[in-house]
């Protein structure tokens, strides 16, 4: 196990474009970091670059204290899971796990107990006779992960490994990732677009922007702390909501004259009411109905604010039978609502007097 550390990496093209800026993170030994970003965020160019598959423009990363920029992917002591499985078609299970240590020349009964060790753990060993011909997706990505576990590695890299699996399969195998990680405690740099896999997998999430990280730290700090409007908006699902300086006043939710701020509310912070039946410390609003989404035990009801564009999400229990076009009260708790800078997006705090 190793710590992984990046100092000021960069990586320009060709033509002077800057995918990665300037980027800075330290991932404690043994932790599971997950680096999560729209596409064309430059999260598996960062990735690449920690695997050496990606020359550093400058900067320096290091695993486990060691400095392995000019260092071969094979001479970084990395075990690297891709999406798309890349196991041998013409290989046994059992094969494809051994080829790695055999280039190595281990012993051939330390490759056995490797081995076995491996199926063990994935629950794989009723397939070792078997080609990945013959294997379902979860079972090709086990294998996968096994060829990863045999290494031995000081840390492992997963470049978005579920993306080509149907729904429940992810579910699924992003539990059994988080299982095994946490039983080997391998220090670990895990890609994905898929906002809910970071937030249910990492230790540390990082969210990345336009080759910047815009926020790291723990699922939860990034979730009830954005430091900016694009993590606040990018973490969660549904989305927070996001009203506008003029249409927060037009609605009374800050006085005129209040200094210019984007507010932001989640769906799950406000609840319908009836009438006037809002406490004091609740901020009020009058909406219309535009869209009604049941997910089973809750539903989301969104609704237009007045007359403007904006729309806010409301989470409420069981099976909403509100139809588009009715009108309806929501509120949300002052305390609730945050507050980002209107050009930087930067957070300023949260309201106060809403």
């Amino acid at each position: 196990m190793a710590a992984i550390e990046l100092q000021d990496v960069r990586k320009v093209y060709a033509g002077n474009v800057e995918a990665v800026k300037g980027v800075s993170l330290s991932i404690p030994d043994g932790a599971f970091a997950v680096l999560v970003g729209p596409s064309g965020c430059g999260k598996s160019t960062l990735l690449r670059m920690v695997a050496g598959l990606e020359a550093i423009t400058s900067g320096t990363v290091s695993i486990g204290g060691r400095v392995v920029n000019d260092l071969e992917p094979a001479e970084r002591d990395i075990a690297m899971v891709f999406q798309n499985y890349a196991l041998y078609p013409h290989m046994t299970v059992r094969r494809n796990l051994e080829y790695g240590l055999r280039n190595r020349r281990t012993p051939a009964e330390e490759i056995a107990r490797r081995v076995d060790e491996a199926a063990r753990i994935l629950d794989i060993a009723g397939l070792l006779d078997r080609r990945p011909g013959q294997l379902s997706g979860g079972q090709r990505q086990r294998v996968a992960m096994g060829r990863a576990i045999v290494r031995e590695p000081a840390a492992f890299l997963f470049d978005e490994p579920l993306s080509n699996l149907d729904a429940k399969l992810r579910v699924a195998m992003r539990a059994e990732i988080r299982r095994l990680q946490r039983r080997l405690r391998t220090t670990s740099l895990y890609v994905t677009h898929d906002q809910l896999e970071a937030m249910t997998l990492a230790d540390v999430l990082v969210v990345l922007n336009a080759g910047r990280i815009e926020q790291s730290g723990t699922p939860m700090e990034l979730y009830e702390r954005p430091a900016s409007l694009f993590v606040a908006t990018f973490i969660g699902s549904p989305a927070m909501n996001v009203i506008p300086h003029g249409a927060a006043v037009a609605a009374g939710l800050v006085p005129q004259g209040a200094p210019e701020a984007t507010l932001g509310i989640r769906p799950e912070h406000m609840r319908l009411v009836e009438g006037l039946a809002a406490s004091g410390d609740e901020a009020v609003v009058d909406l219309e109905v535009s869209g009604v989404e049941v997910v089973g035990a809750e539903s989301y009801v969104t609704g237009r604010l007045g007359s403007s564009a904006v729309e806010i999400s409301v989470r409420v229990p069981g099976h909403s039978r509100l139809e588009p076009g009715t009108p309806m009260r929501a509120a949300g708790g002052r305390a609730a609502f945050l507050r980002f800078d209107p050009q930087s997006g930067a957070r300023i705090s949260a309201v106060s007097g809403a």
